[in-house]
């Protein structure tokens, strides 16, 4: 575990759950190319909403999208189709968190719901003045939310090693 998990005292602390959430939309015409395929930015405009409501929520403060680390899709989405969008705090630093986000795709004909694509995106909260400000430290409950709090650690990690080594070269 990392500090930020363990060292909850001199900030109060959410549960997983009290800021998760799921949201579909249904996807039509204006949102494809002429071939019925959705459009990749359709789709990540919907993960970045989902994905700052979830931040907003667990910091009740104002909050903004700092990085995208992957977009990774898996399978098209198309005209007709139910877009489920689920995303959950997976681990909070001091003033940063990531927000994975879950894209299905559910066929409304047959009922064939497809994991479509993936994305794991860093919010970092701001106080009136707009500067970086502490967020609340997150309580993973349940198994699956402890791994993906341990997942989302090594991803800061490599996040922060990867921002230095940029900040080097220029």
């Amino acid at each position: 575990m990392t500090q930020e998990f363990m060292s909850q005292e001199t900030r109060p602390s959410r549960k997983v759950s009290e800021s998760a959430l799921i949201t579909a939309h249904l996807m039509m015409p204006q949102d494809a190319n002429i071939q019925g395929n959705v459009y990749g930015g359709t789709i990540m405009k919907l993960v970045d909403e989902i994905a700052g409501i979830v931040a907003g929520r667990h910091c009740r403060q104002n909050v903004v999208t700092a990085s995208i680390d992957r977009m990774d899709f898996f399978k098209p989405v198309y005209i007709g189709n139910l877009l489920i969008l689920k995303a959950a705090v997976n681990h909070v630093g001091r003033t940063s968190l990531e927000v994975g986000v879950r894209i299905e795709a559910e066929d409304l004909k047959t009922g064939e719901v497809v994991h479509t694509a993936s994305s794991y995106l860093t919010f970092v909260a701001l106080d009136s003045e707009g500067k970086p400000t502490l967020v609340p430290a997150i309580i993973p409950e349940t198994s699956e939310e402890k791994r993906r709090f341990n997942e989302g650690a090594q991803r800061r990690l490599m996040r922060l090693q990867n921002s230095k080594s940029v900040v080097q070269k220029e």
